[in-house]
């Protein structure tokens, strides 16, 4: 058996991402959004993300269907998406890439200081498809391996630094939410994770929402994405924690 093993590690070789900062993805995956001017017909988005006069794109609704993608718009693979501001999820024509993510996370000093060696988060699935919720179990997996950061999911608010909220904010949701809130202890952190929690995505316009909570508490981070990414997830951690 022990023999089996030895072999098992010899042939799998290290399944965990080393450099996560920089780690490769493949070209086709659509990321950051590049906007090269003129018009675009907004119906075309199915949750209002695009913008005409001038020529935008809102991140935050975005679900990078990909059915813009042409002359217009562009997406690359760039998948440090996230922003610690509403507006910046907003891009505008001919924003480079590399001016957006040195603007993207402006973090707190007492973030740094509280969090910069080991952050405990609850996730709350406040009406999601589990696309996301999915995606964040995988940052743990062997792959990702966000534990080896000092940043894990816990089971009880009691024990968590902040929330992550994924799924549109139903109705059904907002007291367990707010319940989940106010058991979490001081200082504490609220992300918002995909579309869906950031601008309601597909659901926006349903009368089954509730979204208050977003109007009562200060949210911290937004992380883009339908789902996001566990690169784009686990990067928007660091960053925010470290910088």
């Amino acid at each position: 058996m022990f023999t089996d093993t030895l072999k098992l590690k010899y042939f799998q070789k290290s399944q965990y991402i080393k450099d996560i900062k920089n780690a490769p993805i493949k070209e086709s995956f659509r990321g950051y959004p590049v906007l090269k001017g003129g018009e675009i017909d907004p119906s075309i988005c199915k949750t209002g993300a695009l913008i005409n006069n001038p020529l935008s794109i809102d991140m935050g609704k975005c679900t990078f269907c990909g059915d813009c993608n042409g002359e217009c718009v562009k997406f690359t693979n760039k998948y440090k998406l996230a922003t610690t501001s509403r507006e910046k999820l907003i891009v505008a024509e001919n924003t480079a890439y590399e001016d957006f993510e040195k603007i993207a996370i402006k973090s707190r000093e007492e973030i740094k200081k509280v969090f910069s060696h080991s952050i405990k988060l609850r996730q709350v699935s406040a009406g999601g498809c589990n696309g996301c919720e999915m995606e964040l179990n995988a940052c743990s997996n062997c792959n990702f391996d966000m534990g080896r950061f000092g940043i894990d999911f816990v089971a009880s608010p009691r024990h968590a630094d902040g929330l992550v909220i994924t799924g549109c904010l139903t109705k059904n949701m907002a007291y367990a939410l707010e319940d989940c809130y106010k058991s979490t202890p001081n200082p504490k952190i609220v992300i918002l994770a995909g579309a869906c929690a950031i601008s309601g995505g597909i659901f926006q316009n349903s009368t089954e929402l509730n979204r208050e909570f977003l109007e009562k508490y200060k949210i911290d981070l937004y992380i883009p994405g339908c789902p996001v990414h566990p690169l784009t997830f686990i990067n928007a951690i660091l960053d925010f924690i470290s910088k």
